[in-house]
């Protein structure tokens, strides 16, 4: 019986020693086939990890089973605990699940410009549960990833270039085709506007008191902001010396006096003497 005994206990040490050593090997290659697939180190970490424990799991449920403590009881015991947690954790489990996905297809990487429901800044770190932006005025802000990939996210960076979409008004009585040809030469002479693919200028619409044109030259990703701010300054600076005019809204109010308020001021300004009493 002792022998019995020990022979079984010897047995389910030599699984547990055997399959640790196999569990750990299965995880480390997993963990090295992502990181020859580029995959973020963090999501390494989380699947060796995952992979670790699972296996595990099966390896001393095995040896238990090998020494005679029933095991069935034990993992319908572990299920319905694994279950509870769940239900406890379905919104962080979510978020989880979300940072694996957003780490596996990358959607955006660090350091890239990106809008995500609403909000556009810089992406600073992804994590398995959080996504943390930087804004233009430097304001952090923390999204969860269950909110990131459930949302439509929209990658600035993505591209390397970027198209601006400039929108200038000229007056109604200025030449069209001698704005248009001001602009072409402040764009040929701006050395950060991209000659292909060309930009594009004309008019885009005759408003109520302006026909506007769109100006749309291409530059890199990382010189939108500043490239915008200098064409903008330079238009205003040209037209005016070329005696283009940019007109502003105007709107004119035209008063009416009704007929029966002008008699009624007549009679105010004038009034009739008063009845003498009987």
């Amino acid at each position: 019986m002792v022998f019995a005994w020990s022979g079984r206990l010897l047995i389910a040490l030599l699984i547990l020693l055997v399959g640790w050593w196999l569990a750990r090997r299965v995880a480390m290659a997993v963990q090295r086939v992502l990181a020859r697939a580029g995959a973020d180190p963090l999501l390494g970490h989380f699947l060796y990890n995952l992979v670790l424990v699972l296996l595990l799991a099966v390896v001393v449920t095995g040896a238990l089973d090998r020494i005679g403590v029933p095991t069935a009881s034990l993992l319908a015991a572990l299920g319905a605990a694994g279950l509870a947690i769940g239900l406890a954790l379905q919104g962080s489990l979510s978020h989880l699940a979300a940072g694996v996905l957003l780490m596996v297809f990358r959607p955006f990487r660090v350091g890239q410009y990106v809008e995500i429901a609403g909000v556009g800044g810089t992406v600073q770190d992804v994590s398995l549960m959080h996504t943390r932006l930087l804004t233009p005025d430097n304001r952090e802000v923390v999204l969860p990833n269950g909110k990131v990939a459930g949302d439509a996210i929209v990658n600035y960076s993505a591209r390397g270039t970027r198209r601006l979409d400039l929108v200038v008004g000229i007056g109604y009585g200025d030449d069209i085709g001698k704005a248009i040809a001001v602009v072409r030469e402040l764009l040929g002479a701006e050395p950060r506007v991209l000659a292909d693919p060309p930009a594009d200028v004309a008019v885009m619409q005759l408003a109520d008191s302006s026909v506007n044109l769109a100006i749309r030259p291409w530059v890199k990703s990382g010189e939108y902001w500043s490239v915008q701010t200098t064409l903008l300054r330079a238009i205003k600076e040209r037209f005016d010396a070329q005696g283009i005019s940019i007109p502003v809204p105007r709107r004119e109010v035209v008063l009416h006096v009704a007929r029966d308020a002008s008699a009624l001021a007549n009679g105010a300004s004038n009034p009739s003497p008063p009845k003498p009493s009987p």
